[in-house]
């Protein structure tokens, strides 16, 4: 999926950027050199030895004023990368060891991100749709009133949509096969759980179907009275009122 461009702005807007020349490699290196060269190497987009040099500023300097600043930078470098493990790695210690630093609230967004630029097309494996959207629901909780809450929750809704994509492709598929149980299950996780998607008007139009299919005649009017009270003007609500005549 397409890279925010919320991510570099806010990323900026942190100050966490703030190195001003790079110096020559040497075997003594102060701190801020070193993290001055780390900058170097991403404005480069040299972004896994960024990475590199970055976590080499907290190795060899722990306890100088960068090396907190080059562990969320090291983070924020993985993640440049597309290495979102080793991103999420840097990004979980960051936030374990510096609950209460000032650019928290980042680190909880650029996690969530991580998990959020990996999610597949509906028909494939949700694990790390549900990820992201655990993690996006952090920084919503923890950080609400925030410019990440806001961007946090438009990318909810897309990995919501996902997931009910998800349970209408595996609804269909036991629907085609005559399992119809199955299918009800699928349909009905959706029209309870996932009721803002865009899913929400064909799940609710399957479960006439399903219900019609079953003899459930008066389930099968529920749903399309749902059906048409919510969507009036939907095509699936046409279609649902053409199988109960």
């Amino acid at each position: 999926m397409k890279k925010t461009a919320l991510v570099l702005g806010l990323f900026l807007s942190l100050g966490l950027l703030g190195a001003c020349s790079s110096t020559p490699d040497n075997t003594n290196v102060t701190a801020e050199d070193l993290y001055n060269q780390a900058y170097d190497q991403l404005e480069q987009t040299s972004y896994k030895r960024a990475a590199e040099t970055f976590e080499k500023v907290e190795l060899e300097h722990p306890y100088s004023k960068w090396a907190v600043k080059a562990k969320l930078m090291a983070a924020y470098s993985f993640y440049k990368a597309e290495d979102y493990d080793s991103a999420v790695i840097a990004l979980d210690r960051f936030i374990k060891f510096h609950p209460g630093n000032k650019d928290i609230a980042y680190a909880y967004y650029l996690k969530a991100l991580c998990y959020y630029d990996q999610i597949s097309l509906p028909r494939r494996d949700q694990g790390n749709t549900v990820k992201a959207l655990e993690a996006l629901q952090q920084v919503v909780l923890r950080f609400p009133g925030s410019e990440y809450a806001k961007d946090a929750e438009m990318k909810i809704v897309l990995a919501q949509d996902h997931l009910a994509g998800q349970e209408m492709t595996i609804g269909r598929y036991y629907l085609s096969q005559e399992n119809y149980l199955s299918a009800l299950n699928r349909f009905s996780t959706v029209v309870n759980n996932y009721q803002t998607t865009s899913q929400i008007e064909e799940a609710l139009y399957r479960q006439v179907e399903v219900y019609t299919i079953l003899g459930l005649t008066e389930e099968a009017r529920v749903a399309a009275r749902v059906l048409e009270h919510n969507y009036p003007d939907s095509p699936w609500t046409e279609k649902a009122a053409g199988l109960l005549k």
